[in-house]
């Protein structure tokens, strides 16, 4: 009896030191926790045998792998990022009554994921594309997704062209390869493009790196401040580090020599505690400016003049994080314009309208319905009656399922309702097409005031290097609609182009 006792407490004292000993000594374990035998070889019958189905270690690591690749994005598939702050520097209140804006000197954590467009997740950061800038700000009401580009202005005022707009620019569907005749096609259909190909193929089409270029929310957005009273908005986040930009063939070198570069040079200087920063501004419309505005203030081919609708300062993003897993803190991240806070709201910018719905329905199917509850996405606080489905992390325990019920204590917000006035909206329905708008007016004068002759020379150059590759048929085309933005820039086109 008293061996038997003593084998007993024996086996307790093992069952408990066990895992403890596991831990002091970093032993590897499965993926259930169970530590591993031997991690160099598969169980087998004899040396030369077949592998058996009882090797439970080799089934946990096989069937992870086997699922560890989530579908890349369709678009901004490849990127970097970083954490850092935001702080306010200027007082917006009359503007907006956002808690993130709510006082001078407060800080909000933030998150930003730098992309290219087109390119797949292996392509090189340093290709001709424009960049992504995406801010996620995680308020006390709610993480606010500010999505925007480095470039002011988009191909685009319509997001039922997005689709054909992105396939035009990914790989011909028989050759598989990025193919010019789609690309000046689809450009050369929609002449309101012309104003964002003229940035694109300038220098700042280029950008050194994330660290050295602007950012822009390129949607307009509708402020309401705390009297329920609303303004349009425009959101700017300029570097403090100036702008750099690669030359064509700088660029083209860094593709074959260091295709991360942008991500390598984000991480280093993050590393280094060389910070990098962006100064938050904005640009208001009144209603009544938005009705008498001689174009489309919520066209995003289109800027807002600063000389009519001057640079506001708000404050201060600053980067002084680095992640400590990509996959987990920038593969994993899903920003979308659809997350807005109270004192923040959509405009009827049709491109921002269709990316309300697009971003988070992607998101559903890249990442899995819970997606916001995984870390990097999940706000500082959430109640509400959404349950299960596939990898839910935080399924609320026993809270209350279903509403209206008598049993919690829940109510919606009267801050939230204050902020979300009623507004009206006028006019037939139809499918209203607007390309009859003024296409060139904004790009004549970009390219004949906001480029200087060196930038005109390069423009010239990297377009006709673009076009190069396309059939006679589209590079004649395209010579038409770059000639209703310039006589110059025609004639010098054509000459590079060798076209008679």
């Amino acid at each position: 009896m008293m061996f038997m006792m003593m084998k007993l407490i024996a086996l307790l004292v093992l069952a408990i030191a066990i895992p403890s000993y596991a831990q002091q000594a970093n032993v590897i374990t499965t993926g259930f926790g169970s530590p591993v035998s031997y991690k160099d070889a598969s169980l087998t019958v004899g040396r030369r045998g077949p592998m058996l189905l009882e090797d439970t270690e080799f089934i946990d690591e096989m069937s992870h792998f086997d699922r560890e690749r989530i579908p890349e994005r369709v678009v901004h598939a490849k990127g970097g990022g970083a954490f850092g702050y935001f702080e306010v520097t200027n007082d917006i209140s009359r503007y907006s009554a956002a808690q993130v804006f709510a006082r001078v000197g407060n800080r909000t954590r933030i998150a930003i994921r730098f992309s290219t467009v087109a390119g797949e997740r292996g392509s090189a950061d340093t290709a001709r594309d424009p960049r992504g800038f995406a801010i996620k700000f995680y308020t006390q009401e709610g993480n606010w997704d500010l999505v925007g580009n480095n470039l002011p202005v988009f191909f685009i005022r319509d997001s039922i062209l997005f689709p054909s707009f992105i396939h035009s620019q990914k790989r011909h569907p028989s050759t598989f390869l990025h193919d010019a005749d789609m690309q000046w096609d689809f450009f050369t259909s929609r002449p309101e493009s012309v104003h964002m190909i003229l940035f694109l193929f300038s220098d700042r089409g280029t950008p050194d790196g994330f660290r050295f270029m602007d950012g822009f929310g390129v949607n307009t957005f509708k402020l309401i401040n705390a009297t329920g009273h609303h303004v349009y908005c425009k959101f700017h986040y300029l570097s403090n580090q100036g702008l750099r930009n690669l030359t064509a063939a700088r660029a083209q070198q860094l593709q074959a020599q260091d295709p991360d570069y942008a991500i390598r040079d984000l991480y280093n200087a993050i590393s280094s505690g060389n910070y990098p920063s962006w100064s938050l501004n904005i640009q208001v419309m009144t209603e009544a400016q938005a009705q008498n505005s001689s174009f489309n203030p919520f066209d995003d081919t289109k800027v807002w003049p600063e000389s009519v609708y001057p640079l506001i300062p708000v404050g201060r993003l600053v980067l002084n994080e680095n992640p400590t897993n990509y996959f987990q803190d920038i593969e994993q991240i899903a920003l979308s314009p659809s997350r807005m806070v109270p004192g923040i709201k959509p405009s009827p910018d049709r491109m921002l309208q269709g990316r309300l719905f697009s971003y988070p329905d992607t998101q559903r199917h890249r990442l899995g319905p819970n997606f916001l509850q995984i870390p990097v996405n999940c706000p500082l606080y959430v109640r509400n009656y959404q349950r299960d489905g596939p990898m839910s992390y935080d399924n609320q325990g026993n809270n209350t399922v279903y509403h209206p019920n008598s049993v919690d204590s829940l109510n919606v917000s009267q801050r939230a309702a204050a902020l979300s006035p009623a507004y009206s909206v006028s006019g037939d329905v139809s499918k209203y097409d607007n390309g009859g708008e003024d296409n060139f007016a904004q790009a004549t004068n970009h390219y004949q005031n906001v480029l200087d002759e060196a930038g005109r020379v390069n423009l010239v150059e990297n377009l006709g290097s673009a076009l190069s590759s396309a059939s006679v048929r589209y590079q004649r085309r395209a010579l038409d609609m770059f000639g209703n933005v310039s006589a110059d820039l025609r004639a010098r086109l054509q000459r590079r182009l060798g076209l008679q």
